[in-house]
């Protein structure tokens, strides 16, 4: 089942313009990529956040309709209101069916519930949640499932150990050192060990932070010319943005 996003040409750019969309309850938006121009669109808020419940939306081949010219894209970018969540902009990718494109795709973790190590209080550890693939259009998948129902205690997943549907591969793994670009997917440990490694962690930081302060006082104190001269510069550079 195809997804449609309907858009408009805009013709107005800049910040001013986009901030009386988003009071039009529009998103300022683009599209790029091809042999053609980039255009500048904007989408139905209404429209384009409920197409965004669902997750097939970021991992699928949109039917893109402007005016009454229609072509596939996918979503390349997305930007979110900080406070509101609310969208603020997408950026759209024309693909050619015909080449493969590169994407990320979102890692469903199943089998959690059949596994015994985790039904018997271990944990699960998550380390990657999406990878980057490159495929054709029509061999794109919504996600890769990783089977997790017979890690056992002290087990792990990379990624070379993943799964992956015909004519799918992951970006990193395409150099000629695999072994240097594989990574942990995910692991089982005790809750325990878990924890000990986290207070490691916190005990490291703040190791770390304290001689980052030390280091700080001793420069304050001998180097009042030259935070002197860098304010002048600091200043000049603000004065050119503005």
């Amino acid at each position: 089942m195809s997804i449609t996003v309907n858009a408009v040409v805009r013709e107005d750019q800049g910040k001013g313009a986009s901030r009386r969309l988003r009071k039009e309850e529009k998103v300022p938006s683009i599209v790029y990529g091809g042999s053609k121009a980039p255009l500048m669109i904007s989408l139905n808020i209404h429209e384009i956040t409920h197409l965004l419940e669902n997750e097939d939306t970021f991992t699928s081949v949109l039917d893109l309709v402007v005016d009454k010219s229609k072509e596939p894209v996918v979503i390349k970018d997305l930007q979110r209101h900080p406070a509101k969540n609310s969208i603020t902009h997408v950026d759209f990718l024309r693909i050619d069916e015909k080449h493969a494109l590169i994407t990320t795709t979102p890692l469903h973790f199943i089998g959690i519930e059949d596994n015994e190590a985790i039904r018997i209080g271990n944990m699960l550890n998550q380390f990657v949640v999406s990878i980057e693939i490159s495929c054709l259009p029509k061999d794109l998948p919504h996600g890769i499932d990783v089977d997790v129902s017979g890690l056992g205690l002290g087990d792990h997943l990379t990624l070379t150990d993943l799964v992956l549907p015909e004519g799918v591969v992951i970006t990193s793994l395409q150099g000629e050192d695999v072994e240097a670009h594989d990574q942990t997917v995910c692991s089982v440990t005790e809750p325990k060990l878990m924890a000990e490694e986290e207070e490691i962690e916190d005990t490291i930081d703040s190791e770390l932070d304290e001689e980052g302060e030390a280091e700080g006082a001793e420069d304050s104190e001998g180097g009042e010319d030259s935070e002197g001269s860098e304010g002048a510069k600091d200043s000049q550079d603000g004065d050119k943005e503005e």
